[in-house]
């Protein structure tokens, strides 16, 4: 497919803007370009057709299963989005005065109330751009809460090794030592290895419950006792709140502060770069280092970023929590777990489990026994899914388990797509058995086929050029 840029041609156009019923201002010379920015010259009907073939080619959960492990890519509802576009919302101006913004103040003050009753939470901001973000926001909340105290000695966090990797990169930007920790043989938090890791110098751990291999740690009132006990505060990564949103509050299991993926949980469509947008919620002892928003506070606070954050996504989020209800979101999650375990077992008998247990929203399946009888990898299998129209798992990821697929087929897929689902991955395990040189060079009908991977990594071509100003190779 060409480039929009590609396809241009000199002096055509579309004419959408009329006649300019301002005064020109003449600006400096130093300010003005030399030359004309090279912008693409099409009429409209080609500037239509061209992003509607960039759609066709893009794959999303309107256009078929996608069981991305620990992202939550389920469908959202259509009106999460009406309501989003209604003129009061999308039309306010960041600076419009308090008196004009009562509406919107609302909203996040719903939201808010809502997101703490479901988190077990007593504050939160909506100022993180996203997860990572958010993490980020958190950290600085036990970070702030240990130097309120003069307690400037605890200068660890510490991190299961099955970890999301921002957790340890949120930990070493905040300024603290990172101390990886091994999971226990069942998946979960080895308790001795925790206990061998708390000292004087534990300002906090990061964790995820359910955890990325999709188990919920039984310990987990023991795991963060232990750490209290050390003097440390217990940080919630909210990933994987979708299996236990309205069912079991992480602030009851002793987490102090948690972020929740607005974009991934509570409707905002998830992927393609954006939007994105975080909750973050600590209890009442924290609430003082929260940032706050000059929306919602006049007093000039410090902030993590501009104004209250990304508030459509808040709107969205709001708009789901209030059409699914106190029953629907806790049959979200009911949802959501019955059909990963649903799932798993329909595959077990060919790819196998990497834990052979009732797993919670998402489970992984260990890939690594069928590589050395076969040769055909996790990747493989991965680019093999996609000529079945299906987007692949999460390959590689957690790092303990090293034939790794992850899958997470959330509360919105039918029993039809998830039977189909499996008969595709046992049609891909015989074949790996039979044909494996085939699986080696898949995909064979996507709109490219496999990639040197290598040589993308290495030598990696980010930046499109005309062709007189150098090459015009991707």
């Amino acid at each position: 497919m060409e480039l929009i840029f590609e396809k241009s041609v000199a002096g055509r156009a579309c004419d959408i803007l009329g006649a300019c019923d301002c005064d020109y201002v003449d600006l400096p010379q130093d300010v003005l370009r030399a030359q004309p920015p090279k912008l693409p010259e099409l009429a409209e009907v080609d500037v239509t057709r061209h992003y509607t073939e960039l759609c066709h080619h893009v794959h999303g959960v309107n256009c078929g299963f996608y069981p991305l492990g620990s992202c939550t890519m389920k469908y959202n509802p259509r009106i999460d989005e009406e309501i989003a576009a209604l003129p009061g919302f999308q039309r306010i101006h960041p600076l419009a005065p308090q008196h004009a913004v009562t509406g919107c103040r609302e909203v996040l003050d719903l939201a808010r109330s809502y997101l703490c009753k479901i988190s077990g939470m007593d504050n939160m901001t909506f100022q993180p751009a996203a997860g990572a973000h958010g993490e980020f926001t958190g950290v600085l909340l036990i970070k702030q809460y240990h130097d309120s105290r003069g307690d400037t000695a605890r200068t660890k966090i510490i991190v299961p090794d099955s970890a999301h990797g921002t957790n340890p990169a949120t930990a070493a930007m905040c300024g603290y030592e990172v101390v990886n920790i091994p999971s226990a043989p069942d998946g979960c938090v080895d308790l001795d290895a925790l206990a061998n890791a708390l000292g004087d110098d534990t300002a906090g751990l990061m964790l995820t419950n359910p955890n990325t291999v999709g188990l919920f740690d039984q310990n987990i009132l023991k795991i963060t006792a232990m750490v209290h006990e050390a003097g440390g505060l217990c940080y919630y990564d909210g990933a994987n709140l979708n299996a236990v949103m309205g069912v079991v509050r992480p602030g009851d299991m002793g987490f102090d502060c948690i972020h929740m993926n607005l974009h991934k949980t509570f409707a905002t469509p998830h992927g393609g770069g954006g939007p994105g947008a975080c909750a973050v919620g600590c209890k009442e002892f924290l609430s003082e280092f929260l940032p706050k928003s000059a929306l919602m506070d006049e007093a000039g606070h410090l902030q993590v970023r501009s104004f209250a954050g990304n508030f459509l996504v808040v709107v969205r989020a709001l708009t789901y929590l209030m059409s699914m209800g106190r029953e629907g979101i806790p049959e979200a999650a009911h949802n959501a777990v019955l059909n990963a375990n649903y799932l798993m077992r329909r595959i077990q008998g060919t790819f196998e489990p990497a834990f052979d247990r009732i797993c919670m929203h998402e489970f992984v399946l260990d890939l690594s026994e069928f590589k050395k009888e076969t040769g055909v990898s996790a990747l493989d299998v991965a680019k093999s899914l996609i000529d079945y129209g299906m987007h692949p798992p999460t390959m590689y990821f957690p790092m303990i388990v090293h034939e790794a697929l992850m899958l997470e087929p959330t509360e919105t897929e039918s029993k039809e797509t998830l039977d189909w689902a499996a008969g595709v991955f046992a049609e891909l395990y015989e074949l790996g058995k039979t044909n494996p040189a085939v699986m080696h060079e898949a995909p064979h009908h996507a709109q490219i086929g496999r990639p040197d991977e290598v040589r993308a990594s290495r030598t990696p071509v980010l930046r499109w050029y005309p062709q007189e100003e150098g090459s015009a190779a991707l």
